[in-house]
């Protein structure tokens, strides 16, 4: 989509979003919510569709405007929602002052990324405007304000910040405008800036009176600042701001001085009408305003003088290049006169790059399209050809200056480029004295050139030193026989000997490529031009062998030469390089060994040849059982040495055809081919468990090298993948029996599958048989250690496995669904257990139950009708029970779940969200969820005594439960230290080993009991 369909769809989506506002008034804070994030949005986009050079400044911005959002959302909360009239100030404000300073950074980063000008004077000009507008604000704006009596001190603060705020954002785009290019971009942003300054001052004016609401006229100012903003980010023109430009001279205009000169002159004119009418009040502020203005003009006089002597200085330099490039007589002569130039220029100590490409065709990405002429520009060093790239450093920014003259006799004004690389504000000052010299040093290099080319002509030694030159051998060869004819200086370099003339070409190839020269000289006869699709192994006197890329080209037709042209380029090096990378693409860089890729290439091919023979293929998935100890013992050097090691013993114990590899971390491999049957497989797995049970030797030390093996066979998987997982499934079947040993895949044995589905049956039969009791675990207050209520544990008595915690058995009961039928068996016996406390203890201060609900229980239809009845058969208390939920209840959108727990409340029924913090759980939850109580997960608790960080989360936990109303109870308290911590920040009530462990029904009863007694 266009630029100008995606700014066209901003602006209706806005003004759609502005009309619905004052439209529908009951919606005015998700409208207005959407139109600030909509702005914030639009300038997210923007930065992914333009990606400008610096994003720091637009996400200053996105902060600003996000600040001024949250601030026009909770302005707007606090008035429709907690019925506040006209809070001001309010929290609301710090976060609208808050968006200036977000403001200013961000426009600020924009004016110096994308300035066109590094006048010096530009900020200071600035600063005088600001400090007119800063004195007209004070006289107008501020002071009514301080002398308001019917004001707060507060009031007069918030109020005399906002001109303040805007005062700074108007010179921060005022600075804008002023040293960046005019674009939309910047135009959309002036546009919003006074659009915010308007509805701020307004919104200030209306505020003094106190009858400021929500959907006035003064919001469209802010609309426009939301709108305008967004819309500055969505203009191609955005990404220009932060482009690096060519800093040309600036210019002050007439219009631009008389500006100037009335804002120099209004703290002066202000004090002297104060004085003349006597009417002058906060003299010395206003004084203040003169003396600043003042000692601005002043440094501005002196950055004036300071850019006349830089100037006098620079020419001065430029002179002293100009006289070396005069006597330059070579072109790296120019280039050092060039780089002396630079270093003249720059102050001491600056770091840069200088380059000089010729326009000879190594670069011509440098001269498409044809550049202007004498212009300097800027490119990004890394878009730059990688070996010139290379000379600039690391340097993000390169200057390119064009060494051009026009009327040149080759009819094309470009002689080269000058690069110069350094940090943006070397470059600025560099620019206009660097593009003079370019110009000399293209005379420069012409009068070189045309000395050169002169004597160049006049000389027979130009091809000779071209030829003597080179590293490639060239062979002049005649087509019938193949005997050399003339050999080029450099031949020894690849043949060994300068003895080649009058020796036949094919005597020098190694045998086997004696074919491919005849094939090669008939290719190039036949074709009539250069070809290079040959690799010859060139034989020297003494035996060493040298791998050429060989080129040939006919040119018996010109008669200078009278035959064929071979050209050898030394290639062994770099096939060697290649053989290496190809190597090291198939194989483990620590053992040698086959990697994960070559392994399953080599099982594919294993497969195809055994589908042709009738042969089984074997994959054998190899781990290490005892690697980790090894790792964390001895560290990772000693564990690498014993990963070396076990490959070696793989390698020797397997066949020649048979592939070793590593899969990564101690996870090794086998590929055996060619087996009869599967029990051949089963014998290797033999061998490389006994070899790896030996006991390895490691600097004097022995260590453990035993292995789990997972066998699969082509007899019951046909493809590479299918042999994999089937390995993978064997080799954790192996392990789970213990180490040491091998498994071979079979289609009727899953053992860990088998396990789950007896679990589930023998669930199913704890269920009918009631198999589950409940133990009871006090819930204490911390400061009197009295008990409060108790939580429901429920255990499962197996019959052979003996007693078995819930993490034995609870996954499966959750996958099966089962936990329904156990979550019932274990509310009603809790439900049951707390009745009869109640009637053998006596109602007055027993404790309460607190049973925990799984999601798939509670969303169980009629759930909360069974409860009531179960309460209602038993006798017991809504207000003695308490449920805990799980977080995961709660991430569905489910009306009828909130609906089921707030009627549970409403009977008086208590609920608490268990483990807090460690699932899904969001501080939202706190604020909507029906909830009573909320219990911290012991994962908090155990490290709250020694991690800092985690006591200031557990503190700010419990704040925002009280904050809410809501008890908060610390689970899995274990030592004093921890109890002592969790009462001091306010949690009143836990539960841990360090009050008592899970009790059964009779011991709860007894502690009971013994409380009473005690109290």
């Amino acid at each position: 989509m266009s630029a100008r369909k995606v700014m066209a769809w901003y602006g209706a989506w806005m003004a759609v979003l502005a009309a619905l506002f004052y439209a529908l008034p009951g919606w005015h804070i998700p409208l207005w919510s959407a139109i600030g994030l909509s702005s914030a949005g639009a300038i997210v986009y923007g930065l992914y569709r333009y990606r400008p050079r610096r994003w720091s400044p637009w996400f200053w911005i996105i902060a600003g405007l996000l600040l001024l959002s949250a601030g026009d959302t909770l302005y707007n909360v606090m008035t429709d929602v907690l019925g506040r009239v006209n809070p001001f100030p309010s929290p609301a404000d710090m976060l609208y002052l808050a968006m200036y300073p977000a403001a200013t950074i961000g426009l600020l980063g924009l004016s110096k990324a994308g300035a066109a000008s590094r006048d010096r004077t530009v900020p200071l000009d600035a600063l005088i405007v600001t400090a007119g507008l800063g004195l007209l604000s004070w006289i107008f704006l501020i002071s009514p304000q301080i002398l308001n009596q019917d004001l707060t001190m507060s009031q007069r603060l918030v109020s005399v910040a906002y001109p303040l705020g805007d005062i700074l954002i108007l010179a921060t785009v005022g600075r804008l405008i002023s040293v960046v290019p005019f674009s939309p971009t910047v135009a959309l942003l002036t546009v919003g800036s006074i659009g915010l300054l308007a509805a701020d001052v307004l919104y200030g004016l209306v505020q003094l009176h106190g009858y400021w609401t929500v959907g006035g006229p003064v919001d469209l100012g802010w609309i426009v600042f939301y709108a305008c903003w967004g819309a500055a980010a969505l203009h191609p023109s955005m990404a220009d701001l932060t482009t690096p430009r060519v800093v040309r001279p600036r210019e002050m205009r007439a219009m631009h001085q008389a500006l100037l000169t009335l804002f120099v002159l209004i703290p002066l004119a202000v004090l002297v009408v104060g004085v003349g009418q006597d009417r002058l009040r906060y003299p010395m502020v206003i004084v203040a305003f003169v003396v600043t203005t003042v000692l601005l003009v002043l440094i501005r006089l002196f950055g004036v003088i300071n850019s006349y002597r830089g100037n006098t200085i620079r020419t001065s330099g430029i002179r002293a290049s100009n006289a070396a490039l005069m006597s330059a007589t070579t072109v790296e002569g120019v280039t050092w006169a060039l780089k002396r130039t630079a270093e003249r220029l720059l102050p001491p100590g600056s770091d840069y790059r200088v380059a000089m490409v010729m326009n000879d065709g190594t670069a011509p990405e440098l001269f498409q399209p044809a550049p202007t002429t004498m212009g300097s520009r800027l490119r990004f060093t890394k878009s730059l050809p990688p070996d010139i790239a290379t000379q600039m450093g690391d340097f993000e920014i390169t200057m390119i200056c064009p060494l051009a003259l026009e009327d040149r006799p080759t009819g094309d004004p470009h002689i080269g480029m000058l690069l110069i690389s350094s940090d943006e504000n070397s470059l600025s000052y560099l620019q206009l004295p660097m593009e003079l010299v370019a110009a000399q040093a293209a005379l420069a290099i012409e009068r070189i050139m045309l000395s050169n080319e002169i004597t160049r002509h006049n000389s027979e030694r130009y091809f000779r030193t071209l030829v003597h030159n080179t590293s490639d051998v060239i062979l002049i060869v005649e087509p019938d026989g193949g005997r050399i004819r003339y050999a080029s200086p450099s031949a020894p370099t690849v043949f060994g000997t300068a003895e080649l003339p009058g020796k036949n070409l094919s005597q020098l190839i190694d045998s086997p490529h004696h074919t491919l020269v005849a094939d090669l000289f008939r290719l190039a006869a036949a074709e009539d031009e250069t070809v290079d699709t040959a690799d010859w192994t060139v034989l020297r006197p003494d035996g060493t062998a040298v791998q050429t890329e060989v080129s040939c080209r006919d040119l018996r037709d010109e008669p200078t030469v009278n035959g064929l042209v071979v050209t050898l380029r030394d290639v062994t090096e770099q096939r060697r390089m290649e053989s290496e990378l190809t190597h090291l693409a198939y194989h483990d860089s620590l053992t040698g060994l086959a990697n994960r890729v070559r392994f399953a290439e080599r099982i594919s091919q294993a497969i195809a040849r055994a589908d042709a023979d009738g042969s089984v293929v074997g994959v054998l998935f190899i781990d290490l059982d005892d690697f980790k100890v090894v790792n964390d013992t001895l560290g990772h050097e000693h564990g690498d040495r014993l990963l070396r090691a076990v490959g070696e013993r793989l390698a020797g114990v397997l066949r020649a055809d048979d592939v070793a590899a590593r899969l990564g971390g101690d996870e090794f491999a086998a590929l055996i081919e060619g087996a009869p049957d599967a029990a051949t497989i089963d014998e290797v797995a033999d061998r490389i468990v006994a070899a790896l049970a030996e006991p390895f030797t490691i600097d004097d030390r022995l260590v453990s090298g035993i292995a789990s093996i997972g066998i699969a066979t082509s007899a019951d998987a046909r493809s590479a993948p299918e042999l994999l997982r089937q390995a993978d499934l064997a080799l954790y079947v192996a392990k789970g029996e213990g180490k040491g040993q091998w498994r071979r895949y079979l289609p009727d044995l899953h053992t860990a599958i088998v396990e789950r589905l007896e679990l589930r049956t023998e669930l199913d039969q704890a269920i009918a048989g009631k198999e589950f009791t409940v133990e009871f675990q006090p819930i204490v207050e911390l400061r009197t250690g009295i008990t409060a209520g108790y939580e429901a544990l429920v255990r499962w008595n197996h019959p052979t496995r003996g007693r078995l915690l819930p993490g034995e058995f609870i996954e499966v009961a959750e996958e099966s669904g089962q936990i329904v039928a156990i979550g019932d068996q274990v509310l009603r016996a809790a439900v049951a257990e707390a009745a009869r406390w109640q009637r053998e203890a006596g109602p007055t201060s027993v404790p309460y139950v607190s049973i925990n609900v799984s999601a798939r229980q509670f969303r169980t239809p009629g759930f909360v009708a069974s409860l009531h009845e179960t309460l209602a058969e038993e006798g017991l208390p809504p207000h003695q029970l308490m449920l805990e939920i799980t977080e995961s209840l709660l991430l569905r959108d489910d009306d009828g779940v909130w609906e089921d727990l707030t009627e549970l409340r409403t009977t008086g029924i208590r609920v608490a969200i268990d483990d807090f913090g460690t699932g899904y759980s969001s501080l939202s939850y706190l604020r909507h969820v029906p909830l009573d109580v909320v219990k911290i997960d012991r994962l908090f608790t155990s490290t709250i005594a020694s991690s800092a960080q985690q006591a200031a989360l557990v503190d700010g936990i419990v704040r925002l439960a009280h904050t809410l109303g809501l008890q908060v109870i610390a689970e899995g308290i274990e030592r004093t230290v921890e109890r002592d911590l969790l009462s001091r920040i306010g949690c009143r009530y836990g539960q841990g080993f360090l009050f008592a462990r899970p009790l059964t029904s009779e011991q709860a009863i007894s502690f009971i009991t013994e409380q009473k007694v005690a109290a």
